[in-house]
């Protein structure tokens, strides 16, 4: 189902989505502690618990996959 072999530009854009997912759980993680408003807590709370699992297997899959030349 899942080619192991990238491109560049594939690879590329792998580890840009990947930047991005930490980044923004670093950023709700780190709000929470923050915010006093009980519906953005909420919605940092629900992002949290969504993005990890999800930034889990997309490194999963970023370690198996290799570059193709």
């Amino acid at each position: 189902m899942f080619e192991k072999k990238l491109a560049l530009h594939e690879m590329m854009e792998f580890h840009e989505v990947i930047n991005f997912m930490t980044t923004s759980l670093l950023k709700s993680k780190l709000r929470q502690g923050v915010v006093f408003d009980q519906d953005l807590r909420k919605l940092l709370d629900k992002n949290v618990k969504l993005t990890a699992p999800a930034l889990q297997a997309l490194l999963k899959l970023y370690e198996k996959s290799e570059l193709e030349y």
